[in-house]
């Protein structure tokens, strides 16, 4: 059997630190999307407002001074998250009045498609029709969103609660569309 050939200890070192390779390199981070977000927040005067709702009313954020508003900012009538967000807020619309806050609903849909979808959801509340967006413009709720792994420029659901001197008591971002009413009741 023949015994393996010593190297030299210099050159031994040597061949083993050629033989290293180096860690492959790690690929590069993703970036993570980070959307719009309203830059309004607690204790800002609250952007005056008039708008007409699914009625033809128009309501003035000025003419409900005195009572708590929940402003609420939505995409889109008639799609599965906005009727949940809705709905959750008609479910609680009693207790919520009892507290003395006025729901309003906005987005960018017209009157007819406010009155649509507020009949066929028995909606309690007024949905302001805003197509010219100075409302979503206004609290700052236009922006880029990602949906489905799209990037795109669109209303970011975001509710305003305003106290009854018109000051923005508080600003939800992160909206529970299935809970939205506890949400703002736990407030």
């Amino acid at each position: 059997m023949a015994t393996p050939k010593k190297l030299p200890a210099k050159k031994a070192v040597k061949k083993a630190a050629a033989k290293k390779t180096t860690a492959p390199k790690a690929a590069p981070a993703k970036a993570k999307f980070v959307g719009h977000s309203t830059g309004l927040t607690a204790g800002d005067k609250a952007p005056a407002f008039s708008a007409p709702d699914q009625n033809g009313k128009v309501i003035s954020l000025e003419s409900l001074k005195g009572k708590k508003v929940v402003l609420y900012f939505y995409p889109k009538d008639n799609t599965p998250s906005c009727t949940n967000e809705a709905c959750s807020l008609r479910d609680e619309h009693l207790l919520l009045g009892k507290k003395n806050f006025v729901v309003l609903g906005v987005s960018a849909d017209n009157e007819k498609s406010h009155k649509k979808f507020a009949d066929k959801f028995n909606l309690p509340f007024s949905l302001l029709a805003d197509p010219d967006m100075k409302i979503i413009k206004a609290y700052d709720v236009w922006g880029l969103k990602l949906f489905m792994g799209r990037i795109y420029d669109g209303i970011i659901r975001t509710t305003f609660v305003i106290d009854e001197k018109g000051i923005i008591e508080h600003v939800i971002k992160d909206v529970d569309t299935k809970q939205h009413a506890q949400q703002i009741l736990s407030l």
